[in-house]
């Protein structure tokens, strides 16, 4: 899929990384809270509609994947198709492997957030996402110039803004919160040549 990672490296990447993901989702959604980008507006959709997290996840992405095949190329485009599908799935269908009968808010807000963030750590690594706004933000700072950090923040905030109306006080700071630990991270790991072996002169 890549110069640096094999097939089986890609693959078990893929798998690993959209399983934690998924989890972190299934621990945010037990306790009512919310995160950024795609993930979050689908969880605030499910609170206001009829349809679960995984059909509004993948369905969301949908429009997406132009802007992705026409910035990132086909391989990209295709291993973001099946990171988004099977968080979709995932998060849908967890319950029957795994039932969360209690856990603490705060919990759920920093162990789901860690795991949203390593799971998303892992799939940057082995050049795929998981779709929505981030591949929106690259090619607005590609098309426009407009910054790619000030576009998600501000969809981020949109975000938080809706859940406002449908989310109580204490779980927006959680979500906050939640979100926070993802972020770090991501921040803390996800750095552009922190891993590449440095050349001898």
């Amino acid at each position: 899929m890549d110069q640096d990672h094999s097939l089986r490296e890609n693959l078990l990447a893929l798998i690993l990384g959209s399983a934690l993901v998924s989890l972190g989702v299934v621990f945010f959604n037990k306790v009512g809270l919310l995160t950024g980008g795609t993930a979050g507006l689908a969880i605030y959709l499910t609170k206001v509609s009829s349809f679960s997290f995984g059909q509004i996840f993948f369905a969301l992405n949908l429009p997406f994947y132009m802007l992705s095949f026409t910035r990132m190329g086909w391989r990209f485009t295709l291993n973001t198709f099946i990171a988004v599908t099977i968080v979709s799935v995932a998060v849908d269908h967890l319950y029957h492997v795994i039932q969360l009968s209690m856990i603490h808010p705060l919990y759920a807000a920093l162990l789901g957030g860690g795991l949203i963030g390593t799971g998303m750590l892992v799939i940057f690594r082995h050049k795929m996402s998981l779709g929505g706004f981030n591949i929106l933000a690259l090619f607005l700072q590609d098309r426009f110039g407009i910054s790619a950090g000030k576009v998600q923040m501000a969809l981020d905030c949109t975000i938080v803004v809706l859940s406002m109306f449908v989310v109580d006080a204490h779980l927006i700071l959680l979500s906050i919160l939640g979100a926070v630990a993802t972020n770090l991270v991501l921040a803390m790991n996800h750095k552009p040549g922190r891993y590449q072996p440095v050349r001898q002169g």
